[in-house]
């Protein structure tokens, strides 16, 4: 609420957005500085960009927004001349029929509504953003004959570089932006790339409109639209990627892979790429490998305390099976890589199968899947066993074959890691049964089971108290709880308005010990299997998400969202997440 005649200080004190602490030290620098009082609340770190224009915009009756990528048109933003953009301060956004949406520094100004008015011939609806929020993306915008493609380039595409990993010895790496000097859709692909490895995504989607074509980034799970080319560019944009993958640019019948190694701030880079013919025209998936950004450290993971000793010992055993369990993009593939490093040494013999290789890790023996010529897990598997292995690591175990051949060499002296698709550890046993496996053999060789999910952190630059809904805290057992405070993200430019940033593992440890083994022999359901657990004192999925909640690194609604799948935990299927909630900071 707008209380009148309140300085904006005073104002965001009442509105509990800064203490009296944060304004008499901004109101200091302010003096020194000379910069509005808004700037000096920024420069302390006491308020985010997002809080202080939003609060703006309740003082002036008026919407706040902070600028992205996304929410410009290209094209419209050039309707007003740069030199008078800069200016008026302000900066044009998109356009719906005769209505144009303007950013302006001073959205109650007469003088620069008319201007726009007269230079645009449409009505104007003002909006307000910050005065640097405003300069910077004039600088990206308005630059001379900037278009779509040309606007992205101005990030440093001369970082970028390319080459073949099958003939990387004999060619060496080359400048990307060297191989066609100028294109523009070259520099569209390198920087749609290489915005994607700075923004931190792990998937780049291309897809075709009628319209327009969407680029959209995965981050920390999520998919976010980042660019709109027009739609005329999406075949050259299919093409040039088809190139750099070494795929067929004139088949567009049949889906296609391909891959590339590159160079990108002076990191190494995979990518996987991915055709698929659709109606509008052809889809490419980017599968992005950054090995730099991968932590091969348990405790980075989010394993800590009990569950990190059990793992650790588990993995020192000289022979079993360990199940990695969740569903696809929950981080298995990480852990078990995770392990694999924390067991290489010079006296082991380590052997992966995988389906794709997604990392390549040193003094390990890395073969993949090639169903087109034969060489299946299963067959990979059989031949693996005669090359003297320590340690096999089987990518996933897809049928009843490859836990056969998986189970049979825990059985004979092997360490063996693997993962299966199912929502939690009781869920493991379950699958190995439904595959035909009998339950002596799974009680003798699987020495535990490990059920993952990966909920999003909050992010630090935008973190703030707040009170959740009281049906969400029924619904996992903290109605006791309504008066106390949790944390979530209120979203900000730095996690591009989510409130999330970076993503921490939550783990479900279930060691086979023996009245477990017993139970499994007996086939007892999975109730009676989780039973036996619990009274063990046994904690499941959702017990150590509620945790990541009580130490503020994640909100409440994020980790119920993750873990609902869980059988048995509460659903939220019904209830609309925060619905009910108030921000108090």
């Amino acid at each position: 609420m707008i209380k009148r005649g309140l300085k904006l200080g005073e104002q965001l004190m009442a509105d509990q957005l800064i203490t009296s602490d944060q304004l008499e030290e901004a109101l200091a620098n302010q003096k020194k500085s000379g910069d509005r009082l808004g700037e000096a609340l920024l420069n302390v770190g006491a308020i985010t960009s997002a809080s202080l224009v939003n609060a703006l915009g309740k003082r002036l009756n008026v919407k706040g927004v902070v600028l992205r990528h996304g929410l410009i048109d290209p094209k419209v933003a050039k309707c007003i001349p740069k030199d008078e953009a800069e200016r008026l301060k302000v900066l044009p956004m998109f356009r719906v029929n005769n209505e144009l949406t303007v950013a302006m520094a001073d959205p109650q100004s007469l003088p620069t509504l008319d201007r726009i008015q007269s230079l645009t011939g449409c009505r104007v609806r003002s909006v307000l953003a910050l005065e640097q929020n405003i300069d910077e993306f004039q600088q990206k915008y308005l630059a001379k004959e900037v278009t779509v493609d040309s606007f992205m380039a101005s990030i440093e595409e001369s970082d970028v570089r390319i080459d073949d990993l099958e003939v990387e010895e004999e060619s060496g790496i080359t400048d990307l932006d060297q191989m066609v000097d100028g294109s523009p859709v070259i520099n569209l692909v390198n920087l749609v790339v290489l915005s994607a490895l700075r923004d931190g995504a792990s998937d780049i989607h291309i897809e075709p409109d009628r319209k327009e074509t969407h680029i959209r980034y995965r981050i920390d799970g999520q998919l976010r639209v980042f660019f709109k080319p027009p739609k005329g560019m999406h075949a050259s944009i299919v093409s040039r990627i088809k190139v750099i993958g070494k795929m067929d640019i004139a088949e567009k019948r049949l889906p296609q892979e391909g891959r590339v190694h590159l160079i990108a701030d002076g990191r190494d880079i995979d990518l996987r790429i991915s055709s698929m013919p659709t109606v509008l025209g052809e889809k490419i998936v980017i599968r992005i490998l950054d090995k730099s950004n991968l932590s091969f450290e348990l405790e980075d993971l989010g394993l800590l305390g009990d569950d990190l000793q059990i793992v650790q010992g588990m993995l020192k055993s000289p022979y079993g099976l360990l199940c990695v369990t969740g569903p696809t993009g929950s981080g298995k593939t990480t852990t078990l890589y995770s392990a694999l490093e924390l067991l290489n040494d010079s006296t082991k013999n380590i052997v992966t199968v995988e389906d794709p290789v997604e990392y390549q890790l040193s003094m390990i023996s890395q073969i993949q899947v090639n169903d087109a010529v034969g060489l299946t897990f299963s067959r990979s598997l059989r031949s693996i066993l005669r090359q003297d292995p320590d340690i096999v690591m089987i990518g996933e175990m897809r049928d009843e074959d490859t836990a056969r051949v998986a189970i049979q060499a825990a059985l004979t002296g092997h360490l063996v890691l693997s993962t299966l698709h199912t929502n939690d550890c009781p869920g493991g046993v379950a699958r190995l049964l439904d595959m035909g496996i009998e339950p002596y053999l799974i009680s003798s060789a699987v020495i535990g089971f490990m059920a993952q999910r990966l909920p999003r952190k909050l992010c630090p630059a935008c973190q703030a108290s707040y009170y959740p809904s009281p049906e969400l805290l029924e619904s996992v057992g903290w109605g006791h709880r309504k008066n106390e405070l949790f944390q979530k993200g209120e979203g900000c430019s730095k996690c591009h308005m989510t409130g999330f940033r970076g993503r921490i593992g939550i783990y479900e440890i279930m060691p086979m010990d023996q009245p477990l083994a017993d139970l499994i022999q007996k086939r007892a359901p999975e109730g009676d299997l989780r039973q036996h657990l619990k009274k063990s004192g046994w904690r499941t999925l959702r017990d150590k998400a509620l945790d990541v909640v009580d130490r503020g690194e994640s909100s409440l609604e994020e980790v119920l969202r993750v873990t609902r799948s869980e059988r048995g935990g509460p659903s939220l299927e019904d209830q609309p997440v925060g619905a009910d909630e108030e921000v108090v900071v």
